[in-house]
């Protein structure tokens, strides 16, 4: 969705404010199909993986004449992974560790900064206040209407620190990570459901990305209908794959081609730095699909990314990582009554988005005071915020992306 061809493109508005990525992209990386997804016969060999980020960090680096690399810190089994190997491949390499403390949310950056420590990283911390503080500045730079943007914060932190900046993108999409939404889909579907109930179960998995509702927020220029979303994601259900191998394919084949990676790719050019993705390495992406789900996710227990868990098991390392992924950690209720509210009513009263056709005004006047707003709701909001601020940089052109939201 860049800023020429989306104004007459409402597929890829919708597409953002329903699935929270467009498909109308062209991605970094490669697209996948079903084929790509057909399981080895053999099992894995964990020290293969182990090797071939090992040996993508070493290609990268190869000419690096500094002595100073940040990491994008979360504290989960991927960034850890990714900093444990870092650190064994460059002993001797000053590591900046950056992690993300969000304002009234669930604070993660303790469990960061023993991981920091345990790998002999410098831990640096950036407290977001009002995480849409930037919001402006950041979707100028990526030319995308979306709001969860921590990314840029990392980003701009980082460069402060160093030229470099490595991140353990691609472990949930790889080896398993979205554990909350397997054991979801397993539970709607079975072996007889057909690709389009399969497709239904699956949009029902990412429940925080719509609302029920969904529909009635758009105005007759966006020219909304399940029809076209369905359609976007039923070759990924309508094929010979087990169920989770489906869902291993659709996950790929979203948020990481179409928001994670474009989005990160954009930010890091901004800044002049260099990004490195280890576990999203050629290899990695060619052999990761074909791992069988058993091989990646523990159904009983309910546990995924079983290989780089199992990674960091061999050297000692996963008493430092939790078994539960939390996923995107700012808490949105929250930040709703602290700053999203206000914001919204602020833009969105005399909305450009609205009075141009694109979203319905009955929708934000019938939910926008609702004093027990739930957080589907909450996101479909920020998402609209979101959208009216795009639009008012690349349609109107009467922001600034220098306006903070405070």
């Amino acid at each position: 969705m860049d800023n020429n061809n989306s104004i007459t493109n409402p597929s890829s508005i919708v597409n953002i404010l329903t699935l929270r990525y467009d498909p109308n992209l062209k991605p970094n990386l490669p697209v996948k199909n079903s084929n790509d997804f057909l399981p080895f016969e053999s099992r894995i060999n964990i020290e293969l993986i182990e090797k071939s980020i090992s040996d993508y960090i070493k290609q990268k680096l190869v000419n690096f004449d500094g002595n100073e690399i940040s990491i994008a810190l979360s504290g989960g089994v991927d960034s850890t992974l990714v900093l444990s190997i870092l650190r064994k491949t460059k002993p001797d390499i000053n590591i900046k560790a950056v992690s993300i403390k969000f304002a009234d949310s669930v604070d993660e950056t303790t469990d960061a900064a023993k991981i920091a420590e345990t790998f002999n990283a410098e831990h640096h911390i950036v407290n977001l206040e009002n995480y849409l503080s930037e919001l402006p500045k950041a979707i100028s730079i990526i030319k995308m209407p979306f709001w969860d943007l921590h990314w840029y914060y990392v980003v701009k932190k980082s460069q402060t620190l160093s030229t470099v900046l490595i991140s353990g993108d691609g472990g949930d999409e790889l080896f398993g990570g979205y554990t909350f939404r397997y054991e979801k889909f397993l539970s709607l579907t079975n072996d007889t459901s057909t690709p389009l109930e399969k497709v239904i179960a699956y949009l029902k998995c990412h429940e925080r990305d719509r609302v029920p509702d969904q529909e009635k927020i758009f105005d007759q220029k966006s020219k909304f209908s399940w029809e076209s979303i369905h359609k976007l994601l039923l070759p990924y259900f309508d094929n010979t794959l087990s169920r989770l191998e489906q869902v291993f394919l659709a996950d790929y084949n979203g948020k990481l081609l179409y928001n994670f990676n474009p989005i990160n790719t954009s930010v890091i050019k901004n800044f002049g730095m260099q990004l490195l993705t280890p576990i999203l390495n050629d290899e990695l992406i060619s052999i990761g699909p074909h791992i069988k789900d058993s091989e990646k996710y523990d159904q009983l227990n309910n546990i995924g990314k079983l290989p780089l868990r199992q990674i960091l098991k061999q050297n000692g390392h996963d008493s430092l990582v939790g078994k539960k992924k939390l996923g995107f950690n700012v808490n949105t209720i929250n930040l709703w009554k602290s700053h999203g509210h206000s914001l919204c009513k602020n833009f969105l009263i005399d909305s450009r988005v609205v009075n141009d056709g694109w979203i319905s005004n009955d929708w934000i006047t019938k939910h926008i005071d609702n004093p027990e707003l739930d957080v589907r709701y909450v996101n479909k909001f920020l998402g609209i915020l979101a959208f009216e601020i795009w639009y008012r940089l690349f349609v109107t052109k009467e922001m600034n992306s220098n306006t903070t939201l405070d």
